[in-house]
């Protein structure tokens, strides 16, 4: 009588050696038992899974079922008995084995409370997990994401356990296969910073006049770094470009720097009107 399917996993793996099976990890087994035995074993809802070593493959690149059978029927729990496997041979590719370390990056899915948010960097450790596998499937990897984390209602830091996605390549693995993910989370209030301008471009060295030289920048801000975030981390400046290039005249107001744990609300005025002595 055949049985299927039945799982079949590997022992005493070569550290050095990367592979993959060319076929399924299922097989038939053909059993040998009584008229009950069989009967019971056609109503097994869970196959059990039989482990396969892997000691032949220093020397070839298949293993022979038939070579095994009696370390499988040892793992049995049933008098039953395996008298042959079909496929009987497994093929493996080979090839070298190599190590590398990529950044992991954090799927994340955020809602806060009204006036909360991120207030610093997103705390990930480990920041890199390390993957080892065939050098043609390692070089393709730049980064490793994680499953994705979903917080609701926060309004408070929060630390979580969350696990890397899940690998599909049966020929590479991956170390950590989870990373302990810190959220720091602060109420937000609003903050206005007087900032002075800043020309770009002015090729030529004209004497430029500004009116008014400076803006007033609405932020949100964390309380936390309310004390701390002034002008010094913030640029804003206006382009020459665009009345050299384009005629304009007025110049616009591009903020170039500003801090990753604020966000911008208002820029007054967004124009800036301006006189050129050449």
């Amino acid at each position: 009588m055949f049985i299927r399917p039945k799982q079949y996993w590997f022992i005493r793996i070569s550290p050095k050696r990367a592979f993959h099976a060319l076929q399924s990890d299922t097989v038939d087994l053909q059993v040998e038992g009584t008229g009950w035995q069989l009967l019971f074993a056609r109503l097994r809802v869970k196959p059990q899974s039989i482990a396969i070593s892997l000691d032949k493959l220093n020397n070839r690149n298949f293993i022979l079922f038939s070579e095994q059978l009696f370390n499988v029927n040892r793992q049995l729990e049933t008098s039953q008995k395996i008298i042959s496997v079909r496929p009987d041979t497994l093929y493996f590719d080979f090839s070298e084995r190599t190590v590398k370390r990529v950044p992991v990056k954090l799927v994340s899915n955020f809602e806060f409370v009204k006036q909360y948010g991120v207030s610093d960097d997103i705390e990930i450790i480990p920041k890199y997990v390390t993957l080892s596998g065939p050098e043609e499937e390692i070089k393709k990897i730049k980064e490793w994401p994680t499953d994705s984390l979903k917080l609701s209602n926060v309004q408070n830091t929060t630390v979580s356990r969350i696990a890397m996605m899940q690998n599909k390549m049966k020929n590479v693995s991956i170390f950590p296969t989870s990373a302990e993910v810190k959220v720091p989370v602060d109420e937000y209030t609003e903050k206005t910073i007087d900032l002075s301008l800043r020309i770009i471009n002015n090729k030529e060295y004209y004497n430029v006049k500004l009116y008014p030289k400076k803006i007033k920048v609405t932020i949100l801000v964390a309380l936390s770094k309310y004390q701390q975030t002034n002008e010094n981390f913030i640029d804003a400046v206006v382009d020459l470009d665009e009345w050299r290039d384009l005629k304009h005249n007025q110049l616009r107001v591009k903020i170039t720097r500003f801090p990753d744990y604020c966000k911008l609300i208002d820029v007054v005025p967004d124009k800036i009107d301006f006189i050129i002595e050449k």
